[in-house]
C-alpha cells in the first residue's frame, strides 16, 4: 500500500510533519484527523486512512511532537509531552490547515489530544472516536493508587520516573518500544518490517525528552510548560465531552484493561457508545481498522439524523 509523501506546516511552536489522503484541497470534503499514540506513529493508520478517503473524507495524519519529522521551531520551547501540549498542538494544526471542524480519531496520546479538543472546543469537532475512553488525565488525583493488577501494567511509567529509565530509553529506544508492542498487543502478529517502519519515528532528537516529560508530568514529578498552565487548569476539572463519541477497548490490551462497569460514561453528555473488541490489543486502529472505519461512518450517520 502506497504511503503519501510527508507534508509540513508550521504552528506557533512546531513544524508538523503530516500525511494526507483523499480530497487534498478539502473544499467540500468532511475532514478526519487521525492521531497516533506512544510508541507508535502514522503507520497505525496505514489501512484506515485510505479507507476513509475512499468514503469521501479528507484525511490528515500528523506525527505528534517528538516523533518522526515533526520538529520544534525554537530550542527555547520546553520539550513537553504533557496533555495540554498535545491538545494545543492539535488545535493549532487545525488552525494552520484552515480546518474549521473535523472528526477526530485517536488512541493513547492521540486519543488524549482528541478528547481535549472535543472537551474544550466542541464547536471544532463533528465526532470523536477514542481508544480507551475518556483520555483526559486526572493529574490532581494521580497520587491515588489503582488496583495492583492495573499498577503492574504501568511498570514502564515508573521506570521513566528515574534517571535510569531515561538512560534506558535513550540507549534502547527501539528494543524498549518493541517490547511494549509485544506486551500491549500479545495477539497481534506484526512483522519485523511493520515494526521497523514505525520505529524510524523514535529516532527524533526530541523523542526521549518528550516521552520522559509526559510520563513524569502526569504524576506531578515534572513541571509543565508555563505557556500551557491555563489549559492544564481547565483539564484538571475533568471537563465533559459534548460531541458524539464511540469509545473502543481492545479486550486483549496488555496495558489498558476495559473496566467491567463503564465508568467513563459520566464524562460524555452527547451520544456515547462503548465498543469492545475481542482479540484486539492496544494499537486499535492498526489491529482493527474496519471497526474504526465503521465507527466513523456510524457517527456520521448519527449526525445526519440529529
Amino acid at each position: 500500500m502506497s504511503i503519501p509523501s510527508i507534508q509540513y506546516i508550521r504552528t506557533s511552536t512546531l513544524e508538523v510533519g503530516y500525511e494526507s489522503y483523499g480530497d487534498l484541497a478539502g473544499k467540500h470534503a468532511a475532514v478526519a484527523i487521525l492521531l497516533h499514540g506512544f510508541p507508535y506513529d502514522p503507520r497505525s493508520y496505514v489501512e484506515l486512512a485510505p479507507l476513509l478517503a475512499a468514503q469521501g473524507y479528507r484525511v490528515i495524519v500528523p506525527y505528534l511532537r517528538g516523533y518522526g519529522p515533526t520538529r520544534f521551531l525554537s530550542t527555547e520551547t520546553p520539550r513537553s509531552g504533557q496533555q495540554a501540549a498535545l491538545g494545543n498542538d492539535l488545535l493549532e494544526l487545525m488552525d494552520a490547515l484552515g480546518i474549521a471542524r473535523a472528526t477526530l480519531v485517536g488512541y493513547d496520546w492521540g486519543g488524549r489530544a482528541a478528547c481535549i479538543v472535543a472537551a474544550l472546543w466542541p464547536s471544532r469537532v463533528n465526532a470523536l472516536v477514542t481508544g480507551n475512553g475518556y483520555n483526559i488525565q486526572d493529574i490532581p488525583g494521580s497520587a491515588q493508587p489503582k488496583s495492583p493488577q492495573a499498577e503492574y501494567r504501568h511498570w514502564y511509567q515508573y521506570y521513566f520516573h528515574t534517571p535510569r529509565g531515561r538512560a534506558g530509553l535513550e540507549a534502547n529506544r527501539k528494543a524498549f518500544c518493541r517490547l511494549l508492542w509485544e506486551l500491549w498487543s500479545p495477539s497481534w502478529a506484526f512483522s519485523d518490517a511493520t515494526y521497523e517502519q514505525t520505529a524510524q519515528s523514535f529516532e527524533s532528537p526530541d523523542f526521549v525528552d518528550v516521552v520522559i516529560q509526559s510520563y513524569q508530568h502526569r504524576y506531578g514529578y515534572a513541571a509543565g510548560d508555563p505557556a500551557l498552565e491555563s489549559m492544564e487548569k481547565m483539564l484538571a476539572a475533568q471537563p465533559v465531552i459534548d460531541v458524539p463519541t464511540v469509545s473502543f477497548w481492545g479486550l486483549n490490551d496488555g496495558v489498558s484493561v476495559a473496566p467491567e462497569i463503564d465508568d467513563d460514561a459520566v464524562h460524555f453528555s452527547s451520544f456515547y457508545e462503548r465498543r469492545l473488541l475481542t482479540g484486539i490489543g492496544h494499537n486499535i486502529p492498526q489491529e482493527a481498522p474496519h471497526d474504526v472505519l465503521n465507527a466513523v461512518l456510524d457517527l456520521a450517520a448519527y449526525s445526519l439524523k440529529s
